[in-house]
């Protein structure tokens, strides 16, 4: 009887438990509660999933808010969807569906938004009809909100702003759709602030390609197999620039213009020292370029790449030439300057008495002839001193019309000497009816000056009979008419591998003591700022002839 007892008790348990003696109706609606109610978290669930997906980093904070009202109401009512963000130390309302005219707009002080950043916790808000006209806040007016519920967004426990819900149904918002905003605004706010350090680092990495692509330098990112990785695009100035892209070339052979690694590459040098390499280069073209070489490490301290950056500086070292023959012309002229005052004094003593011996006569023939002698070589001394000192002056006379035939004349009265002493013959071809040319007189006495040094030194070991010829002539060729200055010589002659760089500056094959390299430098600057050019024709062992040419209509 015990064991049947118990039986009936747990058969009556079960029942209660199972629910055989409750309504069925009862609970059936149970259930059926019970399944919406995963239904909907389900969705819930689906949704913030289909948020978090469907959200890119570069969309606009207006993108966001539409595509999450699209989806929204299908899981809680929603009648207004909007976010304020903190800007600096004001709360604005950024994105909103339907718009309100309040974008952008400050949020006041005693808002419910302010109330929730400083409360720092999700609130749900119900008005009446008076409670809802008090409110400051245009939503709520405008679309008639009932209910509201407002999220702070927290980012490392500072509120970045609030996720705003409205209905115009009471009530609208439950515990449970509470828990459910929460959610929301937590992956809205991994959503901004994604955002937001998408666009920093694109606005910092605009910043950086910008000031990659302003430089005038080519600058390249080259690997260790030497490939070019990157470029900003300013190649033109590359001494071997080729066709084709250089993101899929070597560096050797679009920046240098050969076919093999450089025998002296400066990325040996980088990757063996783990540090920065500089060279300056100098090509037979003449043009010169300093090479820097910049390692780029990895977090472990390893080379994965090499900035490579040229800088051409061909002017800068013409302009440094020019500079440094300059200050030696500047010494001469001091010194010549005092050379003349201490000897115009005597000189002039010297013609002025035997002008006034020959004046007053008594004197036969013989004594006559010295006398006239001696004022003749006064008056040729005071030339060469006036000759010397225009040579040295640095003052920019502004140019003038100038006879070529007058210029050599007055460089052979300062050099013909020096030239003469060596054993060298002189012999003039001038053109007497050369025509004038707009020029700066000094400068075309130093490119003469040079030239004629330079033939004389080319003479000192020639075996034959050492000669200078110096050819003014006018002549016409398909750019227009120039008056040309002719500096031939038969001397040693130049080499052929050195004749693409004779105009370099600071190249000389003479010795350490007799030349800077600077004076053809100077000389090809000073005829190219007049226009004109410096052209020169050599055969070793025969001579050389170096021929000036000045546009006549400059």
């Amino acid at each position: 009887m015990e064991n049947q007892h118990l039986i009936n008790e747990k058969k009556y348990l079960i029942e209660q438990l199972t629910g055989i003696h409750s309504s069925k109706i009862n609970y059936y609606l149970e259930v059926k509660k019970r399944n919406e109610e995963i239904i909907k978290q389900n969705n819930r669930l689906e949704i913030i999933h289909q948020i978090i997906k469907d959200i890119n980093i570069d969309m606009s904070l207006g993108d966001i808010i539409e595509r999450v009202y699209q989806r929204l109401p299908l899981v809680i009512h929603c009648d207004f969807l909007g976010l304020a963000l903190m800007q600096h130390s004001d709360l604005s309302m950024t994105a909103m569906i339907p718009d309100c005219d309040c974008t952008g707009r400050p949020v006041p002080f005693k808002s419910l938004l302010w109330h929730t950043v400083r409360e720092r916790q999700s609130k749900v808000y119900s008005f009446s009809k008076e409670e809802r006209t008090a409110q400051d806040c245009p939503p709520i007016n405008q679309l008639n909100l009932v209910s509201l519920a407002l999220d702070p967004l927290i980012v490392k426990s500072n509120v970045i702003g609030v996720l705003m819900i409205g209905s115009q149904r009471e009530n609208a918002y439950t515990e449970d759709e509470v828990k459910f905003t929460r959610q929301l605004a937590d992956q809205l706010t991994i959503c901004i602030e994604n955002a937001r350090l998408y666009e920093q680092v694109l606005h910092g990495k605009m910043e950086w390609e910008e000031t990659f692509r302003s430089l005038t330098d080519p600058i390249l990112l080259i690997d260790q197999n030497y490939n070019i990785i990157r470029c900003n695009n300013q190649l033109e100035g590359l001494p071997g620039q080729i066709n084709g892209e250089p993101e899929k070339s070597k560096c050797y052979r679009y920046v240098w213009g050969r076919d093999e690694k450089c025998e002296f590459c400066l990325m040996d040098e980088v990757y063996q020292n783990q540090a920065p390499a500089y060279r300056r280069i100098q090509l037979e073209s003449g043009k010169t370029f300093d090479v820097h070489y910049y390692p780029v490490f990895k977090p472990n301290r390893e080379i994965y790449s090499v900035i490579h950056h040229t800088k051409d500086i061909t002017e800068q070292i013409k302009m440094e030439a020019q500079l440094t023959q300059s200050d030696k012309l500047a010494a001469i002229g001091e010194m010549a300057a005092g050379v003349a005052h201490e000897l115009n004094s005597p000189m002039t003593a010297i013609i002025g008495n035997s002008q006034m011996i020959m004046r007053d006569g008594g004197i036969d023939e013989s004594n006559a002839e010295l006398l006239q002698d001696i004022i003749n070589c006064g008056l040729r001394c005071k030339r060469i001193i006036q000759n010397l000192l225009t040579f040295s002056r640095q003052d920019q006379r502004p140019m003038a019309r100038t006879n070529l035939n007058k210029v050599v004349e007055s460089v052979l009265s300062l050099v013909q000497y020096q030239i003469n002493r060596n054993n060298v013959a002189i012999k003039l071809n001038l053109d007497t009816n050369l025509p004038d040319v707009l020029a700066n007189e000094q400068q075309l006495d130093q490119v003469l000056v040079n030239l004629l040094l330079n033939a004389r030194d080319a003479l000192e070991n020639s075996p034959r009979d050492k000669q200078i010829t110096i050819t003014t002539e006018l002549r016409k060729t398909d750019a227009g008419e120039y008056v040309t200055v002719k500096v031939t010589d038969n001397g040693e002659g130049i080499p052929a591998e050195h004749i693409m760089k004779i105009f370099n500056p600071f190249f000389t094959s003479k010795e350490a003591n007799r030349g800077t390299g600077l004076g053809l430098s100077v000389s090809l600057g000073i005829a190219e700022a007049h226009g004109g050019t410096i052209e020169v024709n050599s055969t070793p062992g025969q001579g050389s002839c170096f021929t000036l040419f000045i546009p006549v209509n400059c």
